[in-house]
């Protein structure tokens, strides 16, 4: 199993801040169920990247593939596809860097591009609908923080027990966490509150997480950190993220 990018310190409920090898999502692609071949575990790769407000929620996806027929390409579509379509998200699994790197060289690629070079083949851009934040909850912030705001993380795919009993080890929900969740969380940071809710939801999107932020800092810089690293946790376990949006 993946180590978990979230590590809980000794003696407290909160989670370590996690250094990632890239800021890009990496996943392998599997060949089709009728089309696979004992001798060919992987197909290809995909790498994503969210393009984010200046509040940390999501305005759009950009994607590029590569299989070792057809070399780099880019498509908005299997974005879409492999968050709505079963038979897609049965074949991309969420993986690290690493291991793409691996497989792009087994599969002839040689040396996996960096970021930068990897953004270049970026070149079919997939819009997602952005509107201000719903303003749900209490408008005033609790005393001794100026602001508060709801994010909510949406997913696709599905979560096997084990790994949402792995969830709850790591996250140590706080007393008196929210009963309906399957697993939870709480973080203070520098003054900063965070507290998170993982649940079901829908039949297409398998999973929600909702993010509670308290603000007493002036910057606002760890919130964007603090969802990156919540969302990087739920893609070792095996969710594709869909979007983040803002609630207050």
């Amino acid at each position: 199993m993946v180590a978990n990018p979230l590590r809980v310190a000794p003696g407290a409920s909160g989670v370590e801040t996690i250094q990632r090898s890239s800021s890009l999502d990496y996943y392998l692609v599997l060949p089709r169920h009728d089309d696979r071949d004992p001798t060919t575990a992987v197909e290809g790769i995909l790498v994503e990247e969210f393009t984010r407000q200046h509040d940390h929620s999501t305005t759009g996806l950009d994607n590029a593939g590569w299989t070792s027929e057809s070399g780099w390409w880019s498509s908005a579509s299997l974005s879409r596809a492999i968050r709505t379509d079963p038979e897609m998200l049965a074949r991309v699994v969420p993986t690290s860097r690493r291991e793409a790197e691996s497989v792009y060289r087994t599969l002839g690629g040689g040396q996996l591009p960096d970021d930068t070079v990897l953004r270049t083949y970026f070149l079919d851009h997939q819009s997602i609908a952005n509107a201000p934040p719903l303003r749900l909850g209490p408008e005033q912030p609790p005393a001794g923080f100026h602001e508060r705001r709801v994010y909510r993380v949406l997913f696709a795919k599905e979560l096997r027990a084990e790994q949402v009993t792995s969830l709850r080890v790591v996250w140590r929900p706080p007393a008196g966490g929210t009963s309906a969740s399957a697993a939870s969380g709480h973080l203070e940071k520098d003054g900063d509150e965070f507290a998170w809710d993982l649940r079901r939801v829908g039949h297409t999107l398998a999973w929600c997480l909702d993010v509670t932020v308290l603000l007493s800092t002036a910057t606002t810089d760890a919130v964007g950190a603090i969802l990156s690293d919540l969302t990087t946790v739920l893609r070792q376990h095996g969710l594709i993220p869909v979007t983040t949006e803002r609630f207050a």
